[in-house]
């Protein structure tokens, strides 16, 4: 059983990586311009700290765990977890609009744009949609961060700085429409903030869930969902971003960086 003294550790770092969707707001709106090349490379980087830690640690783990449980069907409990864990967010994917997907990419520049301005003014109930595509989105992120730092402390920092920079663009896609349908900033940063919520609401509705059942399976299983549910994120979410923002090579630099990084830290910690 995890012990109940990480429940607020863990709480804390879901909340924290939920509202940076904060930080992309505000950077909508008083950011002169988008650095594209910095957040190319962030979200590379985040890219390849969700993959490294999937498949070295969290797989890795579960497949321990449950050979250990089941015998030889534990391999294929294990990758039949990992794919569930990317169905169910391919399920979300495809259950969102294309035209309120949170992976739909905004710049500061369109705040300041008239003719971005003009198509946006009409946009209050897109931007209303957005955040609630957002929150749909990010409450299975949530319960990946919250589950993950139960388990370990130094796994939950890593994925939770991984979900932070994720988040960020995402606080920007919510605030550019808001900010034109309302001229308001105040009500941009409020809507961008509430969308990130849903992260700390989805680690503690994951925790009520699975604390009556928690045994090494359970741990096991959890592991290997979360390390699919990662994975996807990185593919659909994270490296199409990076790459739409910058340039090529710039997103694979921080995917690299972002794998030599979590595996040193790893090395370093053991």
């Amino acid at each position: 059983m995890v012990e109940l003294s990480n429940f607020w550790f863990a709480l804390s770092l879901t909340a924290l990586a939920g509202l940076s969707t904060g930080i992309g707001s505000l950077i909508a709106l008083y950011a002169k311009r988008t650095n594209t090349s910095f957040l190319s490379i962030s979200l590379g980087f985040s890219a390849g700290v969700m993959i490294y830690i999937s498949f070295v640690e969290l797989f890795s783990e579960a497949r321990k765990i449950l050979s250990g449980n089941f015998g030889g069907s534990g391999e294929w409990t294990a990758t039949l977890m990992f794919f569930a864990g990317f169905a169910v967010f391919a399920l979300i994917d495809k259950l969102i609009p294309n035209y309120e997907n949170p992976h739909e990419m905004h710049k500061v520049e369109e705040m300041r744009d008239a003719k971005e301005a003009d198509r946006f003014r009409h946009l209050y109930r897109v931007g209303v949609l957005m955040v609630i595509a957002i929150g749909i989105h990010n409450f299975p992120e949530g319960m990946v961060t919250f589950l993950s730092s139960m388990a370990d402390s130094r796994l939950g920092i890593a994925v939770a700085v991984a979900v932070a920079i994720h988040n960020i663009p995402e606080g920007i896609a919510v605030s550019v429409p808001i900010f034109y349908a309302t001229g308001s900033r105040k009500k941009a940063f409020i809507y961008s903030f509430l969308s990130g919520l849903s992260e700390p609401a989805g680690g503690i509705l994951g925790y009520f869930l699975l604390k009556p059942f928690i045994s090494d399976a359970v741990i096991g299983m959890t592991f290997a969902g979360i390390a699919g549910m990662m994975v996807f994120i990185s593919f659909d979410s994270l490296l199409p971003s990076a790459e739409k923002y910058g340039r090529h090579h710039l997103a694979i630099l921080g995917l690299v960086l972002g794998m030599v990084v979590m595996a040193a830290s790893l090395l370093l910690s053991r």
